[in-house]
Order: C-alpha cells, then structure tokens, then sequence
C-alpha cells in the first residue's frame, strides 16, 4: 500500500483540525490547553485508509505565535491541503503557510474551502476566486479546488478521492539516501521508555537497529516501530513512524535531533545555501543579519553572510548566501530550511541546502564560489560528486567525507564515482577521490621540486619524502601522500626509493675530480680492512676536507652502491672487508663443535682491538652472521 504524507496549512480557526476528524475521526489536537483554548499550539497527527493509499495526515497550528510548530510539522510533508475558511477567506496566515510550502518545495496539494455550511453561494464564490488568484503561478494553479463542511460531512467523499488520486501521482521517495528521521516529539511511554516520533523523510528503520543520535552523537537501539498506531517490524520513507529507544534517556530527547546510521551524516555549524527571499519581505536579505532557520524539525539562529557581490537579496530575489549556526544543525546536499526574522518572527524566505560544510569564504573568492555552487544546485549527482572533490584540492575526498555531505547511500556514491572516473574528472587513488586537474597540478609541483633538488644536488640520490611532504601536502593525510607518490610512480613521473623520490632519469655524473674522489675515498677504505679510520681521517687522506657537506655527498655515493658499510655511528667499512671476515669466521667455527666464539677469540681471529670487534660483532648478530648467548656468539 502506498503511503504519502499530507499537512495542513492555514489559517487559526479555519477549520484544518475539524477537517481532519471529518476525514479519518481522529481529533488531532492531544494536548489539554489545546482542548481547553479550542485551538492548535502543537503538531498533530492522524491516519486514513483510502483503498490503496494510506494517508498520513500532519495537523499543524495555525495562530501566528506557532509557525515555528507549523514549521516542525511541515519537512517532509508530500502533499499540502491548504485549508480557507470560506467564511473568512484567504487570511495572514494562509499567506504565510502557503509561502512556506513552495519555499519547502511541496509540489502537490488541494486547496479545501471549509465551512461552507456558514456561507451562501455568492460568498463561496468569492471565497473560491479568491483561493484562485493566491494560488496563481504556483505549483497549486489548477489544483484540485474542494468545498466541504466538516460538520455536515458535504464534500468530504469528494476530498478523500481527490486526496487518493494526488497520493497515486505523488512521486515515490527516492532510494538514493541513507536513513534520516528528523524527531518532532519526544516523550516517555510507560512500560516502554525514551519514544521519538517523526516523518521518515529517507530509508528504513528496522527493529533491532543500531542507529546514532544527532547532533549528540549517542548511539542508541530501536527497540520497537509503530507506523500509524500500528506495530510493525520496519518502517519506511515516507511513513510517521514512532520510535521506542533503548540506550538513551528521554531527557537527553529533544525536537530537532535527527536519528541516521552511525557514522554517515555529522552534524555542522556552516552551510552554504541558494536563497529566495519572498516577495513580501519587507526588507533584503543582507550580510551580518541575525535570522532564525527552520531545517528538518529544528529551530537554530544563525548570521547570515551573503555571497552576492551587491551584498544583499532583495524581496523576491534569489541569490547565494553562507549560513553560520550558532548551535550545529544536520542538514545534507539538497534539504531545504525557511528564513524567519529574529524578530518580529516573520518568514523572510527560504532555500536549499548546497555545501553543508562549507569553508568561510574571502570576498575576492566569491565569483569562484557562486561557480562552484551552481554545480551543486543541480540534479546530476556525478557533477555534485566532481564539485565537492573539486573544491578538496590535492587532499582529495575519502567516500565517508562524500556521504556526510549528501547521505547517499554507498551504492550511489560508488556509482557517482564511476561515473566521473569515466569522464576523467576524478582520480581513484587507494579510495581517495582526487580531481584529475588537482592530480595534474600535483604530478607539475613534484615533478618541478624533483628536477630542481638535482640541479642543485647532482649528487644526491633525490628529494627526501618528507621535505616534499613537508613543503607540499601539509594538509594530506600520511596515506594519502603516500597514495599518490605510488600514482605518481605508476604514471613514470617519479621514482620512489625508500625515503627519497627521483626522476627516472636521474644519474649521478660525476666530473673527473669527484670520481677520483670517490675512487681514492674508497681505496682508503679497502686498503684499511677491518680497522678503518676515522671519517675525519679518511676525508683528509681522500683530498675531501675543504667542504664536508662535499665530502659527505662523496660518501653516500659509495653507501648507496653497496661498496661502503655502516656499522655503528660513524664507523664504515668496505664490503670486501667484512665479507672476507665472514667467511674467516664461519670457518673457524666449522673447527668447532659448539660453533661458538667469545669477544677474545674473534679479536684474535680478525686481528683487532675491541674498538672494532665490539661494533662487528653487534653487526654480525644483526646481519644473522652470529647469535648472541651470554658472553659467546653462535656463529650461524
């Protein structure tokens, strides 16, 4: 059975909570004052059955004093019955209600003209064109237009068919986002405990499910669902839907908080959002004005900085603006939120969510800005995707970061991934999305700082990651750099060698002297064997200490071919040295039956002072030459 969600709206004492008990026989007002003042101050609710559509009725209040009730009632809602009073006609109120409802993007409905048992024809025929012309150039032009009595019950057969055919041509919610069920009432149950209810606007919630309370961040447990006063083992979008919590006290409830899978969508402080100010509005929309916004069922003030280069919307203008909160808010890619004065608390306007964590923007970035959230006012996600990885930089987007933004779920995301991946505007790297303009501006930085460490030293082996890190990728996560070196590498731009990055074709050409150099350095070591000089001495004798870092830079060269050895500190020896002293010592131990050797017999055997032996002897032990027992070495 389809299920659509239907509100109210209009003005106090039009009739919307009679016409509600005509319809299903619920009276929605549940409150004492409410019984006792003979009017709405809270949202209410009631269900009806017509054939194959069940009907979710949300019955919101009237009186001025309560539209930010109204309004807590109102996201959500599929289809508006606007309700006027042919007795009264179209009031403030009405105005207002009706406002809000295209603000929030409503794009169904049924104007209802109410006590027509009070009035005549000619009245009701007034009232009628009067319906009409509000309604004029707005998703309600040509809307079903019915008269009723709630007190007779004329016209009320006639409402629940035009209701069923506009539920039936009520598009079906879209599957693409990830449970969300914004709480308008939290109360304790006897016998039962914390209870939230709500309009499901995306997903489902099963019993037994874990879900996470926002903008607390408390996890909590669905313990039982009911659907319209009924038990049920999952509630769907599109459904009002009473939740029975587990793990959270009700006190810490409260309307407003949004309840979502764990992890998916965060809470934030900065938005930014396109704007329509209504035509009505007394005064423009402008930067530093203090307004109170309505998005999902909360209620949160917020400075306002427009984006606009005039600094202003003005009435019945659209333009962009940056919403700073001065409590967080849960809001994601393409919710929509009403504007209201601080005070008077009038309705200004509204609009929709684009960047739900945006940066604080420069003026002289503003012309970029507008660019950037134009993309994301559209309806292609794949051009949404590509604008939030865009705007990211070289630190790229991980997919949790993508679906705090839009509460996509994984599947679309992947599937919006793909989709730019083709096109060639986004690189993959290791789940990190990263625009393939910022992976190019990478690859040209790199590349540049490459090739210029070797100009400066050409004999160095290359940069060290960590420099490049440092001067570059502030802002990048360890295994991102880490990634896209790794991209860089499979693309051929650069080589990565342990803790250095080159260029492919770099080679450390030595001119005539330094390879001499290098020859004679080495030689002085060769000739030493097992107890080589000093760095200092070998530099001296090498004709290397005029400049030490020169020096050094000779001597790496000879580390990195493999002719070198450190094994301890500063001390070095040649390869052929400590190989020739391996196979001495594996064969002095072959003479053995324990194999072993103490720290006098094997200075005995190679022929020198502890100030060596000591030091070979560790290296051996960590080269698996040797195994250390007590005061001996096992030789292996």
């Amino acid at each position: 059975m389809k299920s659509i969600i239907v509100g109210t709206a209009g003005h106090i004492d039009h009739g919307k909570t009679a016409l509600v008990r005509a319809l299903t026989g619920v009276d929605a007002d549940r409150l004492p004052e409410e019984k006792r003042r003979g009017i709405t101050i809270d949202i209410g609710f009631a269900d009806l059955d017509l054939e194959d559509v069940h009907i979710g009725f949300v019955d919101v209040p009237g009186h001025e004093r309560f539209v930010k009730n109204m309004l807590a009632g109102a996201h959500g809602i599929d289809v508006v019955a606007l309700v006027i009073a042919a007795d009264e006609s179209v009031m403030p109120q009405t105005r207002e209600h009706f406002d809000i409802c295209r603000l929030l993007g409503v794009s169904k409905g049924v104007v209802v003209l109410t006590k027509k048992d009070l009035v005549d024809d000619e009245l009701l025929a007034l009232a009628r064109a009067e319906a009409e012309e509000l309604v004029q150039g707005s998703f309600l032009a040509g809307a079903p237009l019915v008269a009723v009595s709630s007190r007779t019950g004329e016209g009320i057969p006639e409402l629940k068919q035009t209701l069923r055919q506009l539920a039936l041509e009520v598009n079906p919610r879209s599957h693409d986002f990830v449970t969300r069920l914004p709480i308008d009432r939290a109360f304790t149950m006897k016998g039962f405990g914390a209870v939230v209810t709500g309009t499901l606007i995306s997903g489902q919630i099963s019993e037994g499910d874990d879900l996470e309370l926002l903008p607390a961040g408390s996890r909590v447990r669905v313990r039982g669902i009911q659907v319209h006063g009924s038990a049920v083992k999952q509630a769907l979008a599109g459904q009002r839907t009473a939740i029975n919590l587990g793990g959270v006290d009700a006190t810490a409830l409260a309307r407003g908080m949004v309840l979502a899978p764990p992890g998916r969508v965060r809470a934030t402080q900065v938005v930014d959002v396109g704007v329509q100010v209504l035509d009505n509005s007394p005064r423009a929309l402008r930067s530093r004005q203090r307004v109170r916004v309505h998005v999902g069922a909360a209620e949160v003030l917020a400075r306002v900085r427009v984006l606009e280069s005039e600094g202003q919307v003005p009435g019945g203008g659209r333009g962009l603006a940056q919403l700073r909160f001065e409590a967080p808010i849960v809001a994601a890619l393409g919710d929509r939120f009403i504007l209201r004065a601080y005070s008077p608390q009038t309705t200004i306007g509204g609009g929709v969510i684009l960047d739900p964590f945006a940066a604080r923007h420069r003026a002289r970035d503003f012309p970029l800005v507008r660019t950037a959230l134009a993309d994301l006012a559209g309806e292609d996600k794949t051009a949404q995707l590509i604008r939030f990885v865009t705007a990211a930089g070289a630190a790229g987007f991980r997919r949790e970061a993508i679906a705090a933004r839009t509460a996509w779920r994984d599947d679309v995301i992947a599937e919006a991934a793909a989709q730019a991946t083709r096109r060639g505007a986004v690189m993959n790297i290791e789940e990190n999305l990263v625009a393939g303009d910022a992976f190019a501006a990478v690859e040209s930085v790199v590349v540049a700082e490459v090739t210029g460490h070797h100009k400066r030293e050409p004999l160095a082996r290359g940069l060290s990651k960590e420099i490049l890190r440092e001067r570059f990728f502030a802002g990048v996560g360890p295994e991102v750099f880490r990634a896209m070196l790794a991209e860089l590498e499979k693309r051929g731009a650069v080589v990565t060698d342990k803790e250095i990055v080159r260029l492919r074709e770099h080679t450390r050409e030595l001119s005539p002297e330094d390879a001499r150099a290098r020859d004679s350095l080495e030689q002085i070591f060769r000739a030493a064997g097992v107890a080589p000089p000093s760095l200092g001495d070998a530099f001296a004798k090498a004709g290397l200490n005029a400049s030490p870092a020169h020096a050094r830079r000779i001597l790496q060269l000879l580390i990195d071919s493999g002719a070198l050895v450190k094994v301890h500190g500063e001390m070095f020896f040649h390869r052929t040295a400590l190989d020739e002293l391996s196979k001495r010592l594996r064969a002095q131990a072959a003479k053995t039956t324990d194999r072993a050797i103490d720290v006098g017999g094997f200075k005995d055997l190679a022929g020198i002072s502890r100030k060596y032996a000591i030091p070979l002897l560790e290296y051996f032990d960590r080269q698996r030459v040797t195994r250390r027992e007590g005061e001996r070495r096992i030789v292996l």
